[in-house]
C-alpha cells in the first residue's frame, strides 16, 4: 500500500510536493479506507485539474522515482508472467523546474509504503551536473517501522543500531549509485531481506500506466498490453480477464490466444477477440474472430487495463493511471473506480488523473479521495485535496468545482479574443 509520496524540483513542481493517501477521520464511506499497520489509507485517489496544470508531471515523478530505483537493483530480469520492464514502460525524461531565475540542480524523492507487514520509508537527494547528463547522490535513507536501516551523506554510510555488523563491510558508496542497489548485490541477512521485500514491491505491487504509453499502443504497438505468459497459458486467469471484458458490455464474447511461431524455444502469440454473429431476427447464428487492432481505441484501452486491475486487486498494491477516463465512457470509468472502492477490496489502491468531472461527486468519493493540481502564474504546480480546503461533506462537489471555488479549472483570460476569432472564422466561412 502506498501511504505517501514526496518530491521536490521535478518538472513543473518546484517546491516540496506531497501526495498523501492517509485517510482522515471522516464518518462517511468507511469501506473506502484500508487499515495497514498503524496507518489508514484511502483505496482511491482521483486527481483533477486543468490542461497543463501538472497532473501528468505528478505521475511522471512517480514513474521516474520507481524506474530510477528499480534500475539500480541487480539483475531486475523479468516477471515470470510478464514481458520485460523495458517493453512494458515508456521512458520518461527527468526534468528540473526551469521557470525560475535561481537555478536549483538538486532533486529530492521519498516514498512511504506498507508491504509484508512492514512500513518502509525510503528516499534520496540527487544533484545533477553537465546538463542533466550526470548526477551525484547527496543523501539517502531507509527506515523500516521507523527504525533506521541506514542513512547516507554523500559517500559516507551510517548504519542503524540493528544493522551495524551487517553493513560494516559495505560502508562506502559510489557517488553515482544508490546505496540500496549496492545492498541488493552485496547485502546479507536482515538487510538483504528488507531489500528483497522492497524490490518485490516495486516489481509486482507498484504499477503505472501513462496516457502516452496507452496512446502509443492504441492502434500501433498493441502487443505490450496483451503480452504475458500467464495470459497465454493460464486458462483460469484468461477466463477471469474475459469476465471483466463481458462485464463492460463492449460486445466481446471471449478472447482467443493464437500461437504464431516459435524461436529458440520461445513461443509467440497473438490475441484475437470473438464476437457473436446475428441473423435478421436477432438470433445468434455463429461467431466472428477479429484481430485486436480491429477493436475501438476505447475497447483496447480498457482491455489494456484489465490485467493490472486483476493483479493489483488479487495481489495487492497500487495502480496509478494517467488520464484513466480517456476514450472510456463515464459509466465504464465509474465501474473501474467502483472495483477498487468495493468493500471486498482489502489490499489494492487506485490513483488516477482525469478531466472527467462526472466522477466528481460526494456519492463516489470522500473528501480525502479528491485532489486538485493547479498551476500558478509563475508556472509552478501545486497539489491539494478537498479536505485541505475544509469542504463540507454535503457540498455540491461538481457545481462548486466548475464555478471555480476549488481552483484547478481553466481560466479563459480574454473573452474578446474568442469573440473576435469566432466572428472572423464564421465570416470567412459564410463568404
Amino acid at each position: 500500500m502506498l501511504i505517501q509520496f514526496r518530491f521536490k524540483n521535478f518538472a513543473s513542481f518546484k517546491e516540496e510536493t506531497i501526495l498523501d493517501l492517509r485517510a482522515l477521520s471522516y464518518k462517511d464511506k468507511k469501506n473506502h479506507v484500508l487499515k495497514i499497520g498503524n496507518n489508514k489509507v484511502v483505496k482511491t485517489h482521483g486527481i483533477f485539474g486543468a490542461n497543463a496544470s501538472g497532473k501528468s508531471n505528478l505521475v511522471s515523478a512517480l514513474y521516474f522515482f520507481e524506474s530510477f530505483v528499480f534500475n539500480q537493483f541487480y539483475n531486475d530480469g523479468k516477471r515470470e508472467d510478464d514481458i520485460s520492464r523495458d517493453e512494458r514502460k515508456v521512458s520518461i525524461k527527468n526534468s528540473l523546474f526551469r521557470l525560475s531565475s535561481e537555478a536549483d540542480n538538486r532533486q529530492e524523492f521519498e516514498i512511504l509504503f506498507y508491504t509484508n507487514n512492514t512500513t518502509y520509508q525510503y528516499g534520496f537527494t540527487l544533484e545533477f551536473h553537465n546538463n542533466m547528463q550526470e548526477y551525484s547522490v547527496l543523501e539517502e535513507w531507509l527506515l523500516a517501522n521507523d527504525r533506521q536501516i541506514f542513512e547516507r551523506a554523500y559517500n559516507r554510510i551510517s548504519a542503524g543500531r540493528d544493522y551495524v555488523s551487517e553493513l560494516k563491510s559495505i560502508s562506502k558508496a559510489r557517488e553515482d549509485r544508490l546505496y540500496i542497489g549496492i545492498l541488493d548485490y552485496f547485502g546479507e541477512g536482515k538487510v538483504k531481506s528488507h531489500i528483497d521485500t522492497i524490490k518485490k514491491y516495486f516489481k509486482y505491487n507498484f504499477n503505472i500506466y501513462f496516457e502516452l504509453y496507452v496512446e502509443s499502443s492504441v492502434k500501433g504497438l498493441i502487443s505490450p498490453a496483451f503480452s504475458g505468459k500467464k495470459l497465454y497459458e493460464d486458462d483460469d486467469y484468461r477466463h477471469k480477464v474475459e469476465e471483466f471484458i463481458r462485464a463492460a458490455d463492449i460486445g466481446i464474447k471471449r478472447i482467443e490466444v493464437v500461437l504464431t511461431h516459435t524461436d529458440d524455444d520461445r513461443k509467440f502469440y497473438r490475441i484475437k477477440t470473438v464476437h457473436d454473429v446475428y441473423d435478421l431476427e436477432g438470433g445468434i447464428v455463429g461467431e466472428e474472430v477479429f484481430d485486436i487492432e480491429d477493436e475501438s481505441s476505447g475497447t483496447i484501452r480498457y482491455m489494456a487495463f484489465i490485467r493490472s486491475f486483476l493483479d493489483s486487486i488479487n495481489n495487492g498494491g497500487v495502480f496509478i493511471v494517467d488520464e484513466l477516463t480517456a476514450r472510456l465512457h463515464p459509466v465504464l470509468a465509474k465501474f473501474i473506480v467502483d472495483l477498487y472502492q468495493n468493500e471486498y477490496n482489502n489490499k489494492a489502491q487506485l490513483i488516477f488523473t482525469t478531466h472527467d468531472v462526472s466522477l466528481l461527486n460526494r456519492d463516489q468519493f470522500r473528501r480525502d479521495e479528491i485532489a486538485f493540481v493547479d498551476k500558478t502564474v509563475q508556472g509552478e504546480s501545486t497539489i491539494y485535496t478537498m479536505a485541505d480546503l475544509k469542504v463540507r461533506s454535503d457540498a455540491s462537489f461538481l457545481k462548486d468545482y466548475l464555478s471555480g471555488k476549488y481552483g484547478a479549472v481553466p481560466i479563459i483570460k480574454d473573452a474578446e479574443v474568442l469573440k473576435t476569432g469566432a466572428e472572423d472564422l464564421y465570416g470567412t466561412i459564410n463568404q
